[in-house]
């Protein structure tokens, strides 16, 4: 294909060219203005000159043409999953690509778009600069979306002359309910209310009320009835520290929606304490007093009651017990009226003197079997009868004494079980045989009767027990020389590693469960976790938020805990099970963009469709695969590319150059004739007027 044009190559300053023009243009005006004879003649030929003085060229150009670039974008979100979307998608770009072809000098580019890796929804048009990267503005034909119109990056318009033509997946009619979280707190007391607002959606209005069950880490709350289009405000408990999951999940419409992906809204509500309340009995004084008072007091956590007993009890003089204070005890207060308000309860080094009555012991147990925690450090009077063992404090004490106690160094290890239990695995120093701890000098001896034995003393002796009573928990510690461990005796040990663990255990911290299943979320993978004191343990059953199930093996990284992976994990809510055991995970955002607003609509991508010349319409029916794709035709530059039964597309006309040739017009002799011949023919033609005259 062959195009011409002219160009210039002056020969002197184009500032030189302009004023020889406009003296020309003035001689010849003024000789015109005179009626001098050949005035018109001269002005021509003083013009030709100048003409010649610009370098005037015949430019002929060998131009080859370029095909036009049509973006095809393809819809394959989440959204596009339900019904017979994905198979009208599919439909659709075959019939279009014939199409295209069918047309001729048309390249189609596929760009295909998924979820957006942060779970931020659609994003077509992100996915369209990007594909269109390496294209020029200039080839671009048109673009056509087929989608089912929920698109999260839609721009206010398109810097762009091509048209956009969206194609609606789904059908008209789509009946669909989602719940929707309008409130959720991040964090939360503990034993405290936190109140989530939601809100029932209809895609065809609000109906009648709906049943909405509320449920926290999979164990059924409440029912509540909830109108569609109002809000709702609903407390909810959170009961230990750590990720709370709320579930909120509206019932499924009667005779069938979209999907019940979106019925459900997942929250994760993380627990903590407001304050730690304890309580400290110290009986007889003794070096190991300070320790624990030091120790608790360090946390600003920690709201601390601490009673000691100044006198030991082989001291008897008579005088009241009520004068023996330097305040009065409040037992009626702290262990009746207000035993529930305490978050540990611990009895260091303490003896049944009488102060207590037994009513307050029993008081105890109840706290503790009602879901309470006690500790209890035993002394030299744990054996003797006036020890707490003998009152009804003894029916959760986890070992029974023997009535000996050893007196002499010893180094304290973990049991078998201790290597696999939390409270105890890999505390600082343990993994040296024996650990690097300092000596300590005295143990109670006792048989363990329940729980499970987690540090062992002389000749295998049981030093820390742990044990569970009704809905408590109880700690039992045979020796009162952990204070060699906080004075740094002989290197000291890991005296606060173990007492933190201890209490968070004793407080039900689920990290510190002992047999227990979880898992995170980590770069777009779900890490499974088991902790077991067993040396063993099975697979785990794992179901997606596709509902599709699968077996997960895990593999032992340290003793006690398991672990497993699963790479490019789903957006949403997994749920684990082995067993008795459940664990629900959310992967990516708790409520992805992508599911909560399902219903196919043209509405949302109709006006930049139509601002660019283009047109949004359905193309799928109810019930079938089968798309009604209207034609494809080729314009040129028009206001409008679409029309009842037709899309069309913009010809570009582009083309790149492969030759150019260059003929000069004022140059050689060509060039001279035209000039002497312009000026001969002023001469004759004023000549001829003067001979007429």
């Amino acid at each position: 294909m062959s195009q011409y044009g002219l160009s210039f190559a002056p020969l002197i300053p184009l500032w030189a060219l302009g004023l020889l023009a406009l003296a020309a243009l003035a001689l010849a005006g003024a000789l015109i203005w005179r009626r001098r004879r050949g005035a018109l003649w001269r002005g021509v030929a003083l013009l030709a000159l100048i003409g010649a003085l610009a370098g005037p060229s015949l430019v002929q150009e060998q131009r080859e043409p370029l095909r036009d670039v049509v973006a095809l974008v393809l819809d394959h979100s989440g959204s596009q999953l339900f019904e017979n979307r994905a198979a009208q998608t599919a439909n659709a770009k075959k019939a279009l690509q014939a199409a295209f072809e069918k047309l001729g000098g048309v390249d189609v580019k596929v760009i295909d778009v998924g979820d957006a890796p942060d779970g931020e929804g659609t994003r077509l048009f992100g996915a369209l600069d990007n594909g269109l990267a390496d294209v020029p503005a200039e080839r671009l034909a048109g673009v056509v979306m087929v989608t089912d119109g929920i698109v999260h990056d839609i721009p206010a318009t398109l810097p762009m002359k091509a048209p956009l033509h969206v194609l609606v997946t789904g059908h008209e009619g789509e009946r669909d309910r989602r719940i929707v979280l309008k409130e959720a707190p991040r964090y939360g007391l503990i034993g405290k209310d936190v109140v989530f607002k939601v809100e029932v959606d209809e895609s065809n209005g609000p109906g009648e009320p709906v049943t909405v069950t509320v449920k926290r880490d999979g164990e059924l709350l409440t029912r509540v009835l909830a109108k569609p289009g109002r809000e709702l405000k609903l407390p909810v408990k959170l009961d230990h520290g750590g990720p709370n999951v709320l579930e909120f999940e509206a019932e499924a419409m009667p005779g069938g929606e979209l999907t019940e992906i979106n019925n459900r809204a997942v929250a994760v509500v993380e627990g903590v304490r407001d304050h730690l309340k304890v309580l400290l009995v110290s009986g007889e004084p003794n070096p190991g007093e300070r320790a624990w008072r030091n120790l608790l007091k360090a946390d600003a956590n920690v709201d601390l009651v601490h009673f000691t007993i100044l006198r030991p009890p082989e001291k008897i003089d008579g005088t009241p017990v009520r004068e023996l204070a330097l305040i009065a005890f409040p037992t009626a207060e702290l262990f009746g009226q207000k035993i529930s308000e305490f978050d540990l309860i611990l009895f260091d080094r303490y003896s049944n003197m009488g102060l207590l009555p037994p009513i307050y012991f029993d008081n105890i147990v109840n706290y503790v079997r009602r879901g309470g925690a006690f500790a209890m450090v035993a002394g030299p009077n744990f054996s003797r009868g006036d020890g707490l063992f003998y009152t009804p404090i003894g029916r959760m004490i986890p070992a029974r004494p023997t009535g000996e106690v050893i007196e002499g160094p010893f180094r304290a290890s973990l049991s078998e079980i201790g290597a696999r239990h939390p409270v105890t695995r890999g505390l600082p120093g343990a993994a040296q045989n024996p650990p690097g701890w300092s000596e300590w000098f005295r143990l109670e001896q006792a048989d363990v009767a329940r729980g499970a034995s987690l540090l062992n003393g002389a000749g295998g002796a049981p030093l820390l027990v742990l044990s569970r009573e009704g809905k408590g928990r109880v700690a039992l510690l045979l020796s009162d020389q952990l204070w060699l461990w906080a004075r740094g005796f002989q290197g000291g040990g890991p005296y606060q590693e173990l007492t933190r663990r201890m209490a968070h255990w004793l407080m039900k911290e689920p990290d510190l469960e002992e047999e227990v299943l979880r898992g995170r979320a980590m770069g777009g993978e779900l890490l499974v976790e088991r902790q077991t004191l067993a040396a063993q343990t099975g697979p785990v059953r794992v179901t997606a938020p596709s509902g599709k199930e699968s077996d997960l093996v895990l593999a032992s990284t340290e003793p006690g805990l398991f672990r497993g992976r699963i790479a490019h994990a789903e957006l949403g809510l997994y749920r684990l099970r082995q067993g008795d055991l459940t664990a629900l995970v959310p992967v990516g955002p708790q409520n992805p963009l992508e599911y909560r607003e399902l219903v196919s609509t043209t509405e949302k991508l109709r006006p930049l469709a139509e601002a660019t010349g283009g047109s949004a319409r359905r193309i799928g029916e109810a019930g079938t695969d089968v798309v009604k794709l209207p034609r494809v035709v080729a314009l040129g530059d028009s206001p409008s590319y679409s029309g009842a039964d037709f899309i069309a597309i913009r010809r570009t006309e582009s083309s790149i150059a492969r030759g150019i040739t260059l003929t000069p017009l004022a140059a050689g002799f060509g060039g001279l004739l035209v000039l002497l011949g312009l000026v001969v023919s002023a001469w004759l033609r004023e000549g001829w007027r003067a001979r007429r005259r």
